[in-house]
């Protein structure tokens, strides 16, 4: 490891600008020595470490096999063209690198052929999208649908053209043979490292459907890059979820294929009736006395299961399900694609009668409602035990890994729900100087969270801080609610006082167009809810200052917040100081982490919560955050923003 990451070394020879971290190479032979001793390692590298290099060159040099898993398809894909490939000619080792994506990340070559035919396309834009897709189907090697430019990830004709578990037809389909997910799962198998993602693991882990199982015994090392994510995706996965959404899918592939191939031997027009009517009723009984809802919602299970019409509208899923399974029953010999909607109308029956009887004891149930769908859930609380069970597997190294897995030494926000008590924990710090290039300004005067006039001053409080910039600045909020008066409170203020100022507010554009937007024209203030907190990497003056409008604790009336505080304070233990804190500490570290990407940044960091300031648990929410120079002061805060906007003049 010392040689790799030394200044004479391959990587400073395939990279000019390259130059040792101590902290990378520490975070390295860590890695090192857990393969070498099929050790578990638990390790938080802050900002600017090179955690992605810390783990991957170990891995490539150990001549074992990895499976790579991290948080979303996008960062997949940085592995995959960016990463493995430069660390692959640096080192000149020759691994084989494969990438696996869940199924409808693919191609299914038979569902597009029955999508031209099956009268299920809404409109004239999503028939051009069916020809350009088939267009590119002759061309495309991989049948990853992110090969393909300008497909809208939302388009309609995404779930036409991909399978599912509950409709592949597997060795029986007539295309089985130029499959692109098994293409894919052939070559995970051959390769020597296999980058996925934690929704593909835990989804696998549940249903035993997207390759993994078979891959992971083979594999001498299981790496977790953004670890802080895993127990939510595995959350989601390991419980039971019935959703108006999979009625109307289930409605929709049974209209396209009864009227396609069994036309006339059963009234298919009349079950995708019913079946859209319970999805329809399903999604109004759950939405209870709410017109309008924005952004996703979860709402207790006893809000609504003990309403009226909650019981009937699933006895109608179930008796739609049931009427299914008779009707498809008498066509199931015609073609394997009706065996796959026969075997999803049991699921869907099965399903509705699980929500219709009480949850087990260890598990919470809730409702996910958006504008578009209602989703009844139950699940574990944790991924504790499923964690357990795959770490009692054939030996190997385990490495979990991010920029924020808590606020103690152990880790524990991390460590205990994932099961991870024993394994070893490395905190590696970043080698940023936060102490000369960032300023925290906590503003004592300032009203609570709970008080009106907050969001008000949250966007005064922004307009002074983008004037004294020129923009270059990111609004992050808890709430959408937040998010709407501080965007409108802001676009009021610049409006009142002249300023060329621009407010770019999530929801009114896609994320992607919205970043786009604010590095293009510097002169911007960006206001964004939860998805702006991590993920979001802008190096440079482009962004120097970041506000939070409050102290990011959890909800408290959300049903997993709830069952996971009552499981704690059933232990003997302070929920707030055990749970709130935390996941406000790791919340804090995720949003001011926006502000320094690289060692030249500089900027400031505002929390618009006096609460940190002044009460108990403040000081603990105060060392989660990077050493930062902390300003008493508005008028320094605003000398501190000045003096960098004079700088960037000088330099540029």
């Amino acid at each position: 490891m010392a040689a790799a990451f030394d200044e004479g070394g391959p990587l400073a020879r395939s990279d000019a600008g390259y130059s040792p971290r101590e902290p990378q190479l520490a975070m390295s032979q860590a890695v090192a020595h857990a393969i070498a001793h099929r050790e578990t390692l638990v390790v938080e590298a802050g900002t600017g470490v090179g955690k992605t290099f810390a783990y991957l060159v170990p891995a490539l040099l150990s001549g074992g096999r990895a499976l790579i898993s991290t948080a979303t398809k996008n960062l997949q894909d940085q592995l995959y063209m960016r990463d493995l490939p430069r660390l692959r000619e640096a080192l000149q080792v020759p691994v084989r690198v494969a990438l696996l994506k869940g199924r409808s990340s693919y191609l299914c070559l038979h569902r597009m052929q029955q999508a031209r035919h099956s009268a299920e396309l809404p409109d004239r834009r999503s028939v051009m999208a069916l020809s350009r897709v088939e267009i590119w189907a002759q061309q495309t090697q991989s049948g990853d649908l992110a090969e393909m430019d300008g497909l809208d990830e939302r388009s309609p004709v995404i779930p036409l053209v991909t399978s599912s578990r509950d409709n592949c037809l597997g060795s029986e389909c007539p295309e089985f043979r130029a499959c692109h997910v098994v293409k894919a799962r052939r070559e995970a198998m051959e390769a020597d490292v296999v980058v996925v993602n934690h929704h593909l693991f835990f989804a696998d882990m549940t249903l035993r459907d997207s390759g993994v199982a078979e891959l992971l015994p083979s594999v001498d090392l299981a790496v977790f890059d953004e670890a802080h994510q895993l127990a939510e995706a595995g959350v989601q996965f390991l419980g039971t979820m019935l959703g108006s959404a999979q009625l109307l899918d289930f409605a929709r592939d049974v209209l396209g294929l009864g009227l396609a191939q069994a036309r006339g031997l059963q009234d298919w027009q009349d079950l995708h009736l019913r079946l859209e009517r319970a999805a329809r009723e399903l999604r109004l009984v759950c939405a209870g006395p709410m017109r309008e809802v924005r952004g996703m919602l979860k709402l207790a299970w006893n809000e609504r299961a003990n309403r009226p019409g909650f019981a009937k509208a699933l006895d109608d899923v179930a008796e739609a399900a049931e009427l299914a399974i008779e009707m498809l029953a008498t066509v199931t010999e015609t073609s394997p694609d009706f065996v796959r909607l026969h075997e999803r109308a049991v699921e869907l029956s099965r399903l509705a009668h699980v929500f219709a009887n009480a949850p087990d004891d260890a598990d919470v149930r809730w409702i996910d409602l958006t504008p578009n769908q209602a989703r009844l859930i139950e699940s574990p609380l944790d991924i504790r035990e499923a964690m357990k069970e795959q770490l009692a597997g054939p030996p190997k190294a385990w490495i979990f890994t991010s920029a924020t897995l808590g606020d103690d030494e152990r880790l524990s926000w991390f460590t205990e729900p994932a099961g991870l008590d024993d394994a070893t924990v490395l905190r590696v710090g970043s080698p940023f100087n936060y102490a000369e290039n960032a300023r925290l300004y906590i503003p004592r005067n300032f009203p609570k969270p709970s008080e009106p006039t907050h969001p008000q001053e949250v966007a005064a409080l922004a307009a002074r801080c983008a004037r004294a910039l020129g923009g270059r600045t990111f609004v992050l909020t808890t709430t959408l609610r937040a998010l709407q008066s501080i965007g409108d409170a802001l676009r009021s203020e610049f409006e009142s006082a002249g300023d060329a100022l621009m407010v770019l507010q999530q929801g009114l554009a896609p994320k992607r167009v919205l970043l786009q937007q604010f590095l293009d024209d510097p002169r911007s203030v960006l206001v964004g809810s939860a998805s702006f907190w991590e993920g979001i990497d802008v190096p440079g003056d482009s962004l120097q200052c970041v506000l939070i409008d409050k102290l990011p604790f959890p909800p408290p009336n959300d049903p997993l917040v709830e069952a996971r505080v009552k499981r704690l304070e059933a232990s003997g233990r302070n929920a707030f100081a055990h749970y709130f804190i935390a996941e406000a500490a790791i919340a804090l570290k995720q949003g001011g982490g926006r502000l320094i990407r690289t060692e030249q940044d500089r900027g400031l960091l505002v929390v618009c919560d006096p609460r940190m300031a002044g009460m108990n648990y403040g000081r603990r929410l105060r060392a989660a955050l990077p050493p930062m120079t902390r300003v008493a002061e508005e008028d320094e805060a605003l000398d501190w923003l000045a003096l960098l906007a004079e700088l960037r003049s000088g330099t540029t």
